[in-house]
């Protein structure tokens, strides 16, 4: 018979769905649930209505511009942290996880004092003409900063166990660093790249304490999803505010399944090459 290498199998399997059950599976089937307590034509009207697309259209294009930011920022600084040795690493490495142990109310104050046109980066920026507090500007500050560990932490592991062989044989192959990095380190780093780029996303789309300080909130202009469903919220109107939730949901599903079918992709090319 064989031997199990996790005693309590059964048991620990049970409890762990049941704990997923609890935290994740009731929650989404409550809101589910909810929202089709509406009819067709009900459901419709609301997710429709040009204040809830407005606010679709701030929220998927914010988190589009902070996620753009992040593959390319996050890439840079796991980059940084593993092929350099310099004085503070270790208190940079430590900072990345800074945004999960922030509440992320006292990110979007921090944010909002920072970046208001008096605050220290704000009144910089608005001598050149730029302005970033209570403008979508600032909602992508505030989505960057509370996803940006998801971008490093995914990228890091995958460059720490990257074998140098293969960039000393593209040398000796006479190809510059820039080829090297295109053809021989960007695949097998593409992988972990669309875990942390799709992480990093659903993290923007939810996000919803660090954003309303420094977003300003006017429907229209700067009201992200979150903010519109808790006013629903707040008016005891739960269809509604269900409904408006259940399309960031159904937004974010996507966007995961797609990323997993081309990180699964990527997967299958890196192993073939």
């Amino acid at each position: 018979m064989a031997r199990r290498i996790l005693p309590g199998f059964p048991l620990s399997l049970g409890i762990t769905l049941v704990y997923v059950a609890i935290i994740v599976v009731l929650p989404l089937a409550a809101l589910v649930i909810k929202a089709a307590s509406l009819g067709p034509e009900d459901y419709w009207r609301i997710v429709s209505s040009s204040r809830a697309v407005a606010s679709y259209r701030v929220t998927v294009l914010c988190a589009l511009g902070a996620t753009a930011f992040n593959v390319v920022f996050g890439m840079a600084l796991a980059w940084v942290l593993v092929r350099y040795r310099f004085p503070g690493r270790r208190v940079v490495d430590a900072l990345v996880d800074l945004p999960f142990a922030l509440p992320t109310a006292v990110a979007g104050i921090s944010l909002t004092t920072l970046f208001a046109s008096n605050g220290w980066f704000g009144s910089a920026l608005a001598e050149i003409g730029i302005k970033v507090a209570y403008t979508p500007l600032g909602i992508m500050v505030a989505m960057a900063f509370t996803s940006l560990p998801f971008v490093v932490r995914t990228v890091q592991p995958v460059l720490e166990e990257l074998d140098p062989a293969l960039e000393e044989a593209g040398q000796t192959l006479g190809a510059g660093d820039l080829s090297i990095f295109r053809t021989v380190i960007l695949p097998l780093l593409t992988p972990a790249l669309l875990a942390g780029l799709s992480l990093s996303f659903a993290r923007s789309l939810g996000e919803f304490g660090a954003i309303i300080f420094i977003a300003g909130n006017q429907p229209n202009e700067t009201e992200i999803t979150a903010l519109l469903a808790f006013i629903r919220l707040e008016e005891y109107d739960y269809p509604a505010s269900a409904a408006i939730a259940s399309v960031m949901l159904i937004t974010a599903f996507a966007m995961l399944v797609v990323t997993n079918t081309l990180q699964a992709r990527a997967l299958r090319y890196t192993a073939r090459s």
